[in-house]
């Protein structure tokens, strides 16, 4: 059995003015699989691909009671790189955001909606990663996060220390997820960010769910009623989807 972390949802107060935001700033595709949803994917796949990662932007009653300790890094090739992507992304609607962050090479912003995320310096790690560098996750134990995280989907665990953990896609493909260790009393920046998991092809979501409990998992309830995916939290609370496959 196995789990593919297939994209990231944010939740919106307007999923498809967000959606034209993120579609513009990845230069990837829109697509809706109904009302109240966005969808968007990279040029060139088809759902649900397993070698693709995507992004979807759902419209909630109020999005700002849904918040989650996860954020986007975005990646460049070359400083020229970097200061065009900023500039672009501010001429789209984006706006400079404060976290504390300091002097950093990287810049922060804030997307229409104030979800935060970072334009990163060039980094030979992230060369061939696409438009997404990486979803990055503050938690207290990186390491902890990492064990869970490793067994619960099948990607590769590259780095875990007491500060930092990064895993990929077996397939080497597609952005990494990375745990970063905040400090306690420190500045912590939440956002109304999750990731879905998917089953493989014959694999039965029930057997997954029960599976990820095993390992730590919790129920979450966030309001989501009588739905097809099933929501749980990892161990330290962040809440994930586990979807189910369409026939």
């Amino acid at each position: 059995m196995a789990l593919n972390l297939i994209q990231v949802n944010f939740k919106a107060r307007d999923d498809a003015a967000l959606g034209r935001f993120w579609a513009e700033a990845l230069g990837w595709g829109v697509s809706s699989e109904g009302p109240g949803v966005t969808n968007l994917e990279p040029l060139g796949f088809t759902r649900p691909d397993p070698a693709a990662f995507y992004i979807d932007l759902v419209t909630v009653p109020d999005p700002e009671t849904v918040k989650y300790r996860v954020h986007l890094d975005l990646a460049t090739t070359s400083a020229a790189h970097q200061a065009e992507l900023v500039a672009r992304l501010k001429g789209l609607g984006a706006t400079p955001a404060d976290v504390g962050q300091g002097d950093v090479p990287w810049t922060v912003l804030a997307d229409p909606e104030g979800n935060v995320f970072c334009v990163l310096e060039p980094r030979e790690i992230y060369r061939d990663t696409g438009p997404i560098a990486a979803v990055v996750v503050d938690c207290a134990d990186p390491r902890a996060m990492a064990r869970f995280w490793d067994r619960a989907v099948d990607w590769t665990l590259h780095e875990a220390t007491d500060d930092h953990a990064r895993l990929r896609s077996s397939r080497g493909v597609g952005p990494y997820l990375e745990f970063l260790r905040v400090t306690p009393g420190g500045k912590t920046v939440w956002n109304r960010v999750h990731v879905d998991l998917l089953p493989y092809p014959g694999d039965d979501q029930a057997a997954e769910v029960a599976r990820l409990r095993a390992l730590g998992a919790t129920p979450a309830d966030v309001g989501q009623g009588d739905v097809p995916w099933v929501v749980l939290a990892d161990p330290e609370g962040n809440e994930f989807c586990v979807l189910r496959r369409r026939a």
